[in-house]
Order: structure tokens, then sequence, then C-alpha cells
């Protein structure tokens, strides 16, 4: 198959080409010859003449996005209606990237793919905004929802805790915001799972399991073998930032799992990773 990819140099952009281009055509779409903000980026997504277009391209700072709500709208939901009109003219399947931060976080057990959305911050909100047009404009699609990404290249919280564990020895950690990590190659891996097995609809798609914020950066640092920081806990509401995250947003993979797609635990995705980074600053 020809498949485009969107912020094709993003994390999981970058995790995506090197999964599919082992069995597809892949055609990397990136900033900035195609700015998805542009109207005629759907011209020029058409031109490349894509069987299924992946999504990646976002606003994905949160903090950004409340910071400036018009622009996360801009790109996450206009940007998207551009991405879904190219896929309208090349008669292309669609992939889209959403997120955990469409439910509100009210609910005590993760959620499934048929709970109802209601988003509590603007990244979400536009997020949402993005999967409305998805549904309305096209009928091949795929909805995917994902949470709390990190793999090689760009900024996440793995990086940011151990960047942080170098320099400083107590770090405030929240308790009460719980999600699944998910790890980008694995990701990608269930994305082309997906591609292959067409069954078109909204998935959640994360590592297995869950955990708060307070657990996720522990078991980082015993893994890096950085335990000698120490985790002062925090809530939510004690650490003052500009979006507010939703409190328990784990996803439930039921679609996926009933197609056989599984991602394994978050903890051996994440000692994976960490290994990983560990030799590569070694070399």
């Amino acid at each position: 198959m020809r498949i485009a990819i969107t912020g094709s140099r993003g994390q999981l952009g970058q995790e995506l080409k090197e999964v599919l281009s082992e069995r597809h055509q892949v055609i990397a779409l990136d900033k900035p010859e195609y700015d998805i903000t542009k109207r005629e980026v759907s011209q020029a997504i058409a031109d490349s003449e894509p069987e299924v277009v992946i999504h990646c391209a976002a606003m994905t700072h949160v903090d950004g996005c409340a910071l400036d709500p018009q622009r996360a709208l801009e790109v996450n939901a206009l940007g998207t209606r551009n991405v879904a009109l190219g896929c309208l003219r090349a008669r292309a399947e669609l992939v889209y990237i959403s997120t955990n931060e469409v439910f509100d976080g009210a609910k005590d057990s993760p959620y499934w793919e048929f709970d109802t959305p209601h988003p509590v911050n603007p990244y979400g909100a536009s997020k949402l905004a993005g999967e409305d047009y998805v549904r309305q404009l096209l009928h091949r699609f795929y909805v995917v929802r994902t949470s709390w990404l990190f793999g090689r290249g760009g900024r996440n919280f793995v990086l940011k805790i151990l960047e942080k564990a170098q320099g400083e020895s107590r770090l405030p950690m929240v308790m009460d915001e719980v999600a699944s990590p998910t790890y980008a190659p694995d990701l990608a891996q269930a994305i082309g799972q997906l591609l292959d097995l067409r069954v078109y609809g909204t998935y959640h798609l994360t590592n297995s399991g869950g955990c708060s914020r307070f657990e996720y950066a522990q078991t980082i640092l015993k893994l890096a073998g950085r335990e000698h920081v120490e985790l002062v806990p925090i809530s939510a509401a004690e650490y003052v930032r500009p979006s507010r995250p939703p409190l328990q947003s784990r996803l439930h993979n039921y679609c996926g799992a009933q197609l056989g797609i599984a991602l394994r635990p978050w903890q051996e995705a994440l000692r994976h990773f960490i290994a990983e980074q560990v030799l590569y600053q070694k070399g």
C-alpha cells in the first residue's frame, strides 16, 4: 500500500515510517511543505496518491493548547478537516491519532471505546473536534486514541524525568492523575496490524495496565538506577499549570483485543526503552 504519514518527523511518525516501510511504500508528509493548517494541503495530500493517510500531525503541547485554544482548534480540528478532505479527494482511508484527554476523567474505571467523550481542557476539545470532522467527512477511517506516549525523539515524560534526575534530588510528583503509558514503537506495530485487518472504527490502543504520574516516575527512576532521587507526592490541584488534565483517563482496549491486537504491559515497554537510552548514552 501507499501510506502517507503527516507529522512524519514526530515521535510516532518516525516509528510508523520504520515499521511500515518494511512492507509498504511510505510517503513522509511534514512541515513546511505539508502544513495541515493550510487549505491547499488537501490537494497536496491527494496529489501524493495515498491509499491510506495516518494523521499524526497535531498540536500536542497540552499547556500550550490551554494558553492558545484558538490555535489548538486551527491545528487539531481544522487541520484534521483539511487532511480528511485530502483523503476524500484521494479516496484514501484515514487513521486519526486521538487522545485519552477527550474524556473528563470522572469515571472510576478505564474508558471503553463506546463511552461518551467529554473533554475538560482545550487540548481534549480540539482533538475531539478533529474526531468529529473525520466521522462527518469519511466512511473509511480508524480513530485511534492513545495516552502518555513516549519514545525516541521529541519531548516526553520519561526523558523529562531522566533529565531532571541528573540535577535534582527531590521531585514533586502528582499522585492522582492516572493513565496508561504507551511506547511509540508498540503503537506503530498495532496500527500496522489494524491496517492489515481493515476493520474500521474507534480503537483504544495503549500499553496494557495503568499508573499514576507518581508510580510512573518511580518506575522510571528505578529502571534507570536513579532511586536516590526522592519523589514528593502532591495532588493535581497542588501542581499549578495552565491545563487541567482528566484525573482518571486509562483507556480500555476492547475493540482492538477482539481482533487480536494487544500491546504488552507498560512496565515491560518502559524497561526496553530505558535500556535503549542507556546503550545510546554509552555509545
